[in-house]
């Protein structure tokens, strides 16, 4: 950099729409006017290595496969699709403005100063920053096409449900769960589900998600409740469904109903507290004009606002002050800058260079942020655990033969594998790589903080490159839509970033049917052995008297 010993430096801030050609002009105008000593882009090492061609770089497998990160990754993936697909809607290359500044720059012999904060690092603090309410809120968002409160109702309901399908297989005839009764439910269940889906097929294109929705729910809903009056089905259910179907499906939809209900309030509670007002414009009423006020991943985030502040905040506002931090201090080591930032964080970096004791500590707004609030998955997790070893332990102190717990221990190992390493191979695993996630299964399906995917996929890595340059072949895969989806879904497993989450996912998702038809169909068949679910339940009681007798014993 040149010399600037006893000048005082300066800073212009252009602010740009990342896919906006006029913004282009705007930039490459304004360096030429200005000559800067330093051009500061809104860019960090990774997407400037991007954008300048380099080879990309190659993903830390420790920090994709650890706990949160895959919803990082599907949330920088979302936010890179859909800036590509409004860069082919104007005809422009997204991020054509920064690389305008660097060229700009590099032809005038200038500097170049990269002054954004890592991209991991930014949408780490954003997922953490979010609650659990809003997660859930733009995970039903992303699947049913709604994000308010009944998104967040509902994909509670369906979680609640999933853990208490297996609970009413068990325990349900202990409080009036007949099997006339899962019979109807299975009847009303699957004509329910079908139903709703040929309503939601049909309603693409010609009613609002919010419609698609109602009427799936509404319709669907209806013909369930219908048949679970009537019994008209009932014979049919019998005649070509077996016992297990009946005992999985029915017990599952009994869960998955009540969950909904539970949700349901929940929505309900939260509506109370929810902005009902129309967000004003939106990503497809954009127009050339409007995109020079403000970029479009910004804008998006702007959106996210009005039920994440924490997450816009690590987004948006916690850039800003990065950024006016960078500059700053070129400003003060005394360079003529000129900076080329996203629009919407102009007006916050201009404020922060105005005022930069109001600038916030370096240290609280870069590393890792913890999640806020309970840790519910951890708490689940624990209780888990300690609920699956206190079973075997309360049942060998009861006095309940060894023969019996060993079979019972190796059913649950056995089916575990052989779902965990099904699904995995159909994901495209090696044969090694679906062993291991196979053979950890029954492990990892005791406490759900692990997870049989991530040794899947830490195995599969061995023979396996995946760098962020994987994700630009996954936008252009899906940006061309005349294709038939299926050759578009076979292109994505042949780029090993796509590979290895669908490895990882199915894996998990193996163990997770496994475990969910060990307790709705093998452990009723070892409760018989020891007359059935009440006689389990008094030698648990006996076993945890044994127990407490040994420890009184062991003390005195």
């Amino acid at each position: 950099m040149s010399d600037t010993a006893d000048r005082e430096g300066s800073v212009t801030v252009v602010g740009t729409a990342h896919i906006s050609s006029a913004s282009v002009e705007e930039v490459e105008e304004t360096i030429e006017r200005e000559r800067p000593d330093v051009v500061a882009v809104e860019l960090d090492e990774g997407r400037y290595r991007q954008l300048q061609g380099e080879t990309p770089e190659d993903l830390d497998a420790s920090d994709l496969l650890r706990g949160n990160t895959v919803f990082q990754f599907l949330a920088y993936w979302m936010l890179s699709y859909v800036q590509t697909k409004m860069g082919e809607r104007f005809d422009v290359t997204p991020g054509a403005d920064m690389m305008a500044a660097i060229e700009t720059a590099e032809g005038f012999d200038l500097d170049v100063a990269l002054v954004d904060r890592d991209i991991q690092t930014t949408i780490q603090r954003f997922w953490a920053r979010m609650t659990l309410s809003e997660k859930l809120r733009m995970i039903g968002g992303l699947a049913f096409g709604v994000g308010d409160s009944r998104a967040a109702g509902l994909v509670l309901g369906i979680a609640i449900g999933i853990i208490a399908g297996p609970i009413i297989a068990l325990f349900g005839g202990s409080f009036g769960v007949t099997d006339a009764l899962l019979v109807r439910v299975t009847g009303a269940a699957v004509l329910g589900i079908a139903a709703g889906y040929l309503l939601d097929r049909l309603g693409r294109g010609r009613l609002t998600p919010d419609g698609r929705l109602f009427a799936a729910i509404g319709g669907g809903g209806l013909l369930g409740i219908g048949l679970l009056l009537t019994g008209i089905v009932d014979t049919y259910v019998e005649a070509y469904l077996g016992g297990f179907v009946v005992n999985a499906v029915g017990s599952l939809a009994l869960g998955i109903t009540a969950g909904i209900l539970v949700g349901s309030v929940v929505a309900l509670f939260l509506g109370l507290f929810e902005d009902d007002r129309p967000a004003e414009g939106g990503l497809d009423d954009l127009s050339m004009e409007e995109l020079t006020d403000t970029d479009v991943v910004t804008m998006m985030m702007e959106e996210f606002r009005q039920f994440s502040p924490g997450g816009a905040e690590a987004l948006i506002d916690e850039r800003d002050a990065f950024i006016a931090h960078k500059l700053v201090a070129l400003r003060d080591a005394g360079y003529h800058v000129v900076a080329v930032v996203g629009a919407g964080h102009r007006d916050g970096i201009e404020r922060y260079l105005r005022e930069p004791e109001t600038l916030p500590p370096m240290e609280d707004i870069t590393g890792t942020e913890r999640g806020r609030g309970i840790p519910w998955f951890k708490v689940i997790g624990v209780v888990f655990s300690i609920g699956f070893i206190a079973f075997f332990v309360l049942l060998a102190m009861a006095g309940v033969r060894d023969g019996f717990l060993l079979r019972l221990f190796a059913a649950w190992f056995l089916i575990n594998a052989v779902f965990a390493f099904s699904l995995a191979k159909l994901a495209g695993a090696r044969w090694s790589s679906a062993g291991v996630g196979g053979a950890v299964a029954w492990l990892t399906s005791i406490n759900p903080m692990l997870a049989p995917g991530w040794f899947a996929g830490y195995a599969e890595l061995r023979h396996l490159r995946v760098n962020v340059g994987d994700i630009s072949r996954l936008n252009d895969i899906l940006s061309d839509e005349t294709r038939p989806a299926s050759d578009i879904v076979s292109d994505m497993f042949d780029v090993p970033l796509f590979r290895l989450i669908m490895i990882v996912a199915m894996t998990n998702v193996g163990s997770m049917i496994a475990t969910f038809l060990f307790a709705t169909y093998v452990l009723p068949m070892f409760f018989a052995e020891l007359g059935g679910v009440e006689a389990v339940g008094r030698e648990m009681i006996r076993g945890a008297q044994n127990s407490a007798d040994l420890i009184w014993r062991t003390i005195t």
